[in-house]
């Protein structure tokens, strides 16, 4: 399985809310900047995150887009899901044209629950601890 492209910016603008939940909402054109990601096509991503009721958004001089939760409750299927249009429904239909005894049929019910599993298992929190941890692991040589 492979995450499309606006699963992992999606992953990623969630990630740069969440290191910066303490401070002023975050303005698009920051995020694309920290990221190297389009702006417009993060323009794409927050509608639907919005949509699934992950983040917000505050006009104004002070304004930019924050997260609606803590990141501590919030899992990566949360953010998956709406950007993948539904990864697991996917997954049900393909396998609902089957035939009964078919055997891909038992593999897509394996993958679809573990694949469940993980993502609901890592929270926005566990992706902000994975980045510090790795941040302090850098070593530059001359």
């Amino acid at each position: 399985m492979k995450l499309s492209t606006r699963s992992r910016y999606g992953l990623r603008l969630m990630f740069r809310l969440a290191q910066y939940r303490n401070s002023e909402p975050l303005h698009l054109s920051r995020i694309a900047a920290l990221e190297g990601i389009s702006q417009k096509y993060l323009g794409q991503i927050v509608i639907l995150l919005k949509g699934a009721g992950l983040i917000d958004s505050r006009r104004g001089a002070h304004g930019g887009y924050y997260l609606t939760r803590e990141p501590a409750a919030i899992t990566a299927l949360e953010i998956v899901e709406p950007l993948e249009g539904g990864l697991i429904e996917s997954l049900e239909r393909r396998e609902s044209g089957q035939i009964r005894g078919c055997p891909t049929r038992r593999i897509l019910d394996l993958l679809r629950e573990k694949i469940v599993e993980t993502l609901e298992g890592i929270t926005l929190d566990d992706i902000v601890g994975w980045h510090a941890e790795d941040a302090g692991n850098i070593v530059f040589e001359i």
